[in-house]
């Protein structure tokens, strides 16, 4: 079997920059950005988790535009990246749809940009993606993942650090070289 890492963007529950809890909206150059690095480096899927309906109702359509109508042609490349994306309303029903696949639920891994102690270290965690069981990479959309989420995830993955104390990169960039640093080429 393939990859056994996915990736889930999630939209909702995300912190606000007040941190508050909100459900942030979806942004077309995050599919498109992040779905096409997840297949140049080989994830077996790319779950939009929100549960706002007319949010799932624009994913869908971008996705019908770009994997079944006109973009399809125009662009077969990003047809091959997008037909990676799954929409879920919760990051409950992305695990289990992962869970139907493999047989076994996911380790869900969350990310986050704020400085902790015990976090895992992307090396372990690439170890980790040789294991049977399958690994969702949760990353989150507006100021990140609320403290709920973060305390009920499986694992948090130790932040990205840069070379100044500015540390608030994009998410289509963050999710780049994460999957650069469990899935790239070390030779």
């Amino acid at each position: 079997m393939g990859s056994r890492l996915y990736v889930a963007l999630i939209h909702y529950p995300v912190i606000d920059k007040n941190g508050q809890i909100i459900a942030s909206a979806v942004t077309n150059l995050d599919l498109h950005d992040i779905a096409r690095a997840c297949r140049t480096y080989g994830v077996a899927g790319y779950y939009i988790v929100t549960p706002l309906e007319d949010q799932i109702r624009l994913v869908k359509r971008i996705l019908d535009h770009w994997t079944t109508g006109a973009g399809a042609r125009y662009n077969p490349k990003r047809h091959q990246a997008l037909e990676l994306i799954r929409v879920e309303a919760t990051v409950e029903a992305a695990a289990h749809d992962i869970a139907h696949i493999h047989g076994r639920r996911p380790k869900i891994v969350a990310t986050t940009a704020r400085r902790h102690n015990g976090g895992l270290a992307h090396r372990r965690l690439r170890a980790m993606l040789a294991e049977p069981t399958p690994v969702m990479l949760a990353l989150g959309t507006a100021w990140g993942l609320c403290d709920g989420f973060m305390d009920a995830a499986d694992h948090i993955l130790e932040p990205l650090k840069g070379a100044e104390t500015y540390n608030h990169l994009s998410v289509r960039s963050a999710a780049a070289i994460l999957l650069d640093r469990l899935l790239g080429d070390r030779n």
